[in-house]
C-alpha cells in the first residue's frame, strides 16, 4: 500500500497509439457535450508518438478509407478528423483532387501526430508498464496500481493508481517458434530502420505472404537494384485480399453487435469465411506489379525477383557474415540452400495478452474454457464480484468482437462506447481523487 493521499485517477491508458489517441479524444468531446470530466493518464514506452514506423514506405497507401479515422464514424462534426487535419495543413483543394479515399500511410501516420500533440500534458511518454497490483479496500479491489519503468531504466520505477484501467498494448511482431532476431534476422517492424545499416547487398530473402511481405519485397527490389531479393511462402501465389462492398460489411459497428452475441459456432464461421479481408492477404495492385516485374526479368534473362512459392525455410543458419537458409519445395521436398545478407520475416502480429500484464489483476478476471478473457460488450472484462475497478480493452477482442478488433474500422466507435462506459461508472462512484476509503 502507498500513502493514503496518493493521487487517484480516474483512468490510466496503457499505450498511446491510434485507439487510445481515439480515447483521448472521445473523452475531451463527451466533457463537452455532458460537462463530466474524466482524470486521465496515458502512459506510452515509445519516446514520442509513433505508429508502424518501420512499415512507412514511400509509396504504401492505407488500406482503409480516411473516413475510418479516430472520429469521423463516430461523430463527424469533430475537430479531430482527417479533413481537419488537411485544412489545417492547407491541402484541403489538393486531397480532394488526388481523387482517392486512401491516403499515403506517411500522410495518415502525420494526421496521428497531428492529433496527438493536443494531449501532450496527458501522455507520459518514455513510460513502460511493467506490472498492474490490485488495490484492495474492504475486500473489494477499487484500485489498481501501475507500476512504471521510466526512459528504460530498471532503477527509475514510479507508480501510478488509478479507478479504471485501458490496456490499448498495441499487437507484438510473430517470429516462428525457435527463431530470435539478430542483426541478420528481423521481422518486418524494423524495416526501415534495419536496412539504413545494408551495404551493397547481394540476396535479400523476405518470408511470408501478406501484405507487409509483398511490401518488403517491392520495396527491397526496387531500393537494391543489384541485389536478388527472394521470396519464400507456402502458398503458390499471393492472395488478393477481398476488399470488396458486401465483405467489408464485417468492419461495420453493427457487426460488432452481430459477432458478440452470435454462438460460438458461428463465430467461428464468420472468422474463417472473412480471413480473406485481412490476414495472409495483398491488394492486388501490388500482386500485379510484382508479377510484371518478375515476368519482365525472366524476358530479360536476368532475373533478380525470385518467387520461392510453395516453400518453406526449414533450416537457418546465421554468423557475422550472413545467414544459410534451407528452403524446401514443399511439392516434391527438394531442398535448396540460399545465403543471403539479410533474412526478414513478414510473418504477422498478434494482440499482446493482457493477462500477460495485469499479474495479480488477472486473478480476479473472469476467462472462457479456453483460458482466453470474457469480455463484456463495452469492452471491459468481466471480473469476479470481488473487484469493482474496470479493466477495459482495445484490440485483445478479437474472440468476443470480432475481426475489426485489432483494426482501425471500429477504432472511432469503440472509443466513444468505452469512453461513455467509464462516465456512467464514475457517475456512480465517490469521486474523491484522493485518499483511499
Amino acid at each position: 500500500m502507498l500513502p493514503s493521499d496518493m493521487h487517484v485517477y480516474d483512468l490510466i491508458g496503457i499505450g498511446f497509439g491510434p485507439s487510445n489517441l481515439a480515447l483521448a479524444i472521445a473523452l475531451r468531446e463527451r466533457r463537452a457535450r455532458t460537462g463530466d470530466a474524466v482524470d486521465a493518464v496515458f502512459l506510452e514506452k515509445q519516446p514520442a508518438f509513433g505508429w508502424h514506423r518501420g512499415m512507412l514506405i514511400e509509396g504504401t497507401t492505407m488500406q482503409v478509407s480516411f473516413l475510418k479515422d479516430l472520429v469521423t464514424m463516430r461523430n463527424p462534426a469533430s475537430g479531430f478528423g482527417f479533413l481537419s487535419y488537411l485544412h489545417d495543413r492547407g491541402r484541403m483543394a489538393d486531397f480532394i483532387n488526388h481523387k482517392t479515399m486512401f491516403p499515403s500511410r506517411a500522410e495518415f501516420h502525420d494526421y496521428l501526430e497531428w492529433a496527438a500533440v493536443a494531449f501532450d500534458e496527458q501522455v507520459e511518454y518514455g513510460s513502460e508498464v511493467v506490472g498492474v497490483t490490485p488495490v484492495v479496500v474492504d475486500g473489494v479491489v477499487e484500485y489498481v496500481d501501475v507500476v512504471v519503468r521510466q526512459g528504460g531504466r530498471s532503477d527509475e520505477l514510479t507508480t501510478r493508481r488509478a479507478r479504471n484501467l485501458v490496456i490499448a498494448a498495441g499487437l507484438e511482431p510473430v517470429l516462428p517458434d525457435g527463431t530470435a532476431e539478430s542483426e541478420r534476422i528481423w521481422h518486418t517492424e524494423e524495416l526501415l530502420d534495419r536496412v539504413t545499416g545494408l551495404r551493397d547487398p547481394r540476396r535479400l530473402l523476405v518470408v511470408g505472404a501478406g501484405q507487409s511481405a509483398a511490401e518488403a519485397t517491392d520495396y527491397l527490389h526496387r531500393t537494391y537494384a543489384d541485389a536478388e531479393v527472394c521470396a519464400v511462402f507456402t502458398k503458390y501465389g499471393y492472395t488478393p485480399a477481398d476488399d470488396s462492398s458486401f465483405a467489408n460489411r464485417v468492419f461495420d459497428p453493427e457487426a460488432v453487435d452481430h459477432f458478440y452475441t452470435a454462438s460460438d459456432e458461428v463465430k467461428r464461421m464468420l472468422m474463417d469465411y472473412h480471413q480473406s479481408t485481412n490476414y495472409s492477404v495483398v491488394d492486388l495492385e501490388l500482386i500485379d506489379e510484382l508479377y510484371r516485374r518478375h515476368y519482365q526479368e525472366k524476358v530479360a534473362g536476368e532475373e533478380r525477383l525470385r518467387i520461392l512459392n510453395a516453400s518453406r525455410i526449414v533450416d537457418v543458419a546465421c554468423d557475422g557474415a550472413g545467414v544459410r537458409s534451407t528452403v524446401e519445395f514443399l511439392p516434391t521436398g527438394e531442398r535448396t540452400t540460399l545465403d543471403a545478407d539479410v533474412l526478414v520475416y513478414a510473418t504477422g502480429y498478434r494482440p499482446c495478452n493482457p493477462l500477460n500484464l495485469l499479474g495479480g489483476v488477472g486473478e480476479y478476471c473472469l476467462r472462457h474454457t479456453n483460458g482466453t478473457v470474457r469480455v463484456e460488450r463495452d469492452y471491459r472484462i468481466a471480473t469476479s464480484g470481488a473487484m469493482s475497478c474496470g479493466i477495459y480493452l482495445q484490440g485483445a477482442t478479437e474472440h468476443t468482437h470480432g475481426i475489426g478488433s485489432t483494426l482501425l474500422s471500429n477504432t472511432a466507435v469503440r472509443a466513444g462506447e468505452i469512453a461513455d462506459s467509464i462516465g456512467e461508472r464514475l457517475g456512480s462512484l465517490d469521486r474523491n481523487p484522493y485518499a483511499v476509503r
